[in-house]
């Protein structure tokens, strides 16, 4: 749906919180749910906050959302220059509308990342045009120049945790000199995203570790951030007894060459793990790496047939995987929530984690509700793996634990009754600024 065929229709009754509905704009730069969290955010948190009774229109970019039936998308296209199969393209002439496709194409040129800029840009422009139409705007971690300033209605921002995190990371992880310039211009747009959110009045988050992160890296005072934690689909991601476990089988859900992930200490574990255990082996749900770290420990471990990955499934297919395995594992060195981990819990997969960032806040105590483990520690990791392997009496009481803790603390229910509350304060603040003289 583009941008021209939306009309928001008058408000009727009320939410299921008692007030009024209000009335709803998500950004989302990035929304594709199988390239990265922000996408599922905005699919499941406006799902709910449909049900809940509130009007929702998510307005993004490509990669498009993915949304459920009811919630209408608003497509502010970019130029789209790291689409498959052509990333980094250079666009023809008659590609170019407007000065920002412009500023896309130049900072893509000089290795930058341009699309939270760009992105925000446009937003500004179209919700500008749109006055009236919204309640509130809540970007999904754009954190772009363009929604500083008057855009029409009050702003909630969600950090899902500092990108600043990633970079540092991938400064660590790179061989040399090139690779660290390199990396530095394509974070680049980190500067701008630090700036945008010292002035922001109203910033979620997902977790307390994101809180404390966001305070420190990005200097936003602690007042100015809430957290309401996101979840699982537990209607989705639920046990079902008519799934076979295979042995032996673990999964895991990883890009497989960022360091933030931690794959390649998964994979240096299970090579360990196999000296004793051979028929463990691991299901990747990513994309495989032709070369890089990854690729080279699966060689030179010769782990070919023990390590499959795969991408592009359903839903469905990826509950079921889930449901298969005897043990889920999140290897991550630093996760600001850690879906995975919810879901996989949320099915009664027992799992396995570092307590890297976040994790612990979502798996739980270790031996209650997980294995916990030290991030980037390939020996810890083996172990913990080949214990719960080898006991199946704790791996039911972990699986039926871990459950129990999502349904308690992490649902998207739960998700959009919070954020709709913090949307009801930026409201109300900004009707008193106004107010104020």
């Amino acid at each position: 749906m583009t941008a021209e065929a939306i009309e928001i229709g008058p408000r009727a009754g009320a939410s299921a919180d008692g007030d009024a509905p209000l009335r709803i704009a998500l950004l989302t730069y990035k929304g594709n749910p199988f390239c990265g969290g922000q996408g599922v955010y905005a699919r499941h948190l406006s799902r709910e906050l449909a049900r809940l009774g509130h009007s929702v229109e998510v307005i993004g970019a490509q990669p498009y959302p993915v949304l459920d039936e009811g919630v209408p998308l608003t497509e502010l296209p970019s130029l789209d220059l790291y689409r498959s199969p052509d990333p980094f393209r250079t666009p023809k002439r008659d590609e170019y509308r407007d000065w920002i496709d412009a500023v896309e194409v130049a900072t893509m040129w000089t290795g930058g990342f341009p699309e939270p800029l760009t992105f925000s840009l446009r937003a500004r422009r179209h919700l500008r045009a749109r006055r009236g139409d919204f309640d509130v705007v809540h970007d999904n971690q754009t954190l772009g120049y363009g929604l500083l300033g008057d855009i029409g209605a009050p702003l909630v921002t969600t950090i899902h945790h500092p990108i600043t995190v990633d970079r540092q990371l991938d400064l660590d992880a790179a061989a040399d000199w090139k690779r660290r310039a390199s990396v530095r211009r394509w974070y680049g747009f980190t500067r701008m995203q630090k700036r945008v959110a010292r002035r922001l009045p109203s910033v979620l988050t997902v977790s307390g570790s994101s809180r404390q992160e966001i305070s420190e890296h990005l200097g936003v005072r602690d007042d100015r951030i809430h957290v309401v934690h996101i979840g699982a689909d537990t209607d989705l991601f639920s046990p079902d007894p008519s799934v076979a476990r295979v042995p032996g089988r673990i999964v895991t859900t990883s890009s497989a060459d960022v360091p933030l992930k931690g794959l390649v200490h998964l994979v240096e574990a299970l090579a360990k793990l196999r000296t004793e255990q051979p028929d463990a082996h691991l299901v990747v749900v990513g994309k495989r790496a032709e070369d890089g770290p990854v690729a080279q420990l699966i060689e030179r471990y010769g782990l070919a047939d023990a390590i499959r990955f795969v991408k592009g499934i359903t839903d469905a297919e990826l509950v079921d995987l889930v449901r298969s395995a005897q043990i889920a594992c999140v290897p991550s060195l630093y996760e600001g929530f850690s879906l995975p981990a919810a879901e996989a819990m949320a099915t009664g997969t027992p799992l396995v984690a570092t307590t890297g960032g976040a994790i612990p806040e979502v798996a739980g105590p270790d031996g209650e509700t997980c294995l916990a483990v030290p991030p980037g520690d390939c020996d810890a990791l083996a172990a913990a793996l080949r214990r719960l392997l080898g006991d199946e009496d704790l791996r039911a009481r972990l699986g039926a634990a871990g459950r129990a803790r999502v349904l308690a603390r992490f649902t998207w229910k739960q998700a959009a009754i919070g954020t709709a509350e913090r949307y009801r304060e930026a409201i109300a603040a900004s009707r008193t600024s106004v107010r104020t003289p």
